[in-house]
């Protein structure tokens, strides 16, 4: 991946966080991803940082999700 590419899901995962504090009942932990000190504006930084931020991004998102969600959906397509 690019590091633009690793930039705009930065952004994405950003803007998901973002939507997931308006919600009262959910509660993301990202405190890894905020020591690190790289945002989506952080253009100077490396691809390497980015890509880790990401990770860390992600990591707390779906642990949040892990935690809410209680019942198992079975997959299957419409």
């Amino acid at each position: 991946m690019k590091k633009q590419e690793l930039i705009h899901l930065h952004g994405l995962l950003s803007e998901v966080h973002t939507q997931m504090e308006t919600w009262e009942d959910d509660d993301v932990d990202i405190s890894e991803y905020e020591s690190m000190g790289v945002r989506p504006t952080s253009i100077h930084r490396s691809k390497t940082d980015h890509k880790a931020a990401v990770f860390k991004m992600a990591t707390g998102i779906t642990a949040a999700m892990e935690e809410t969600e209680t019942e198992r959906v079975a997959p299957k397509a419409d």
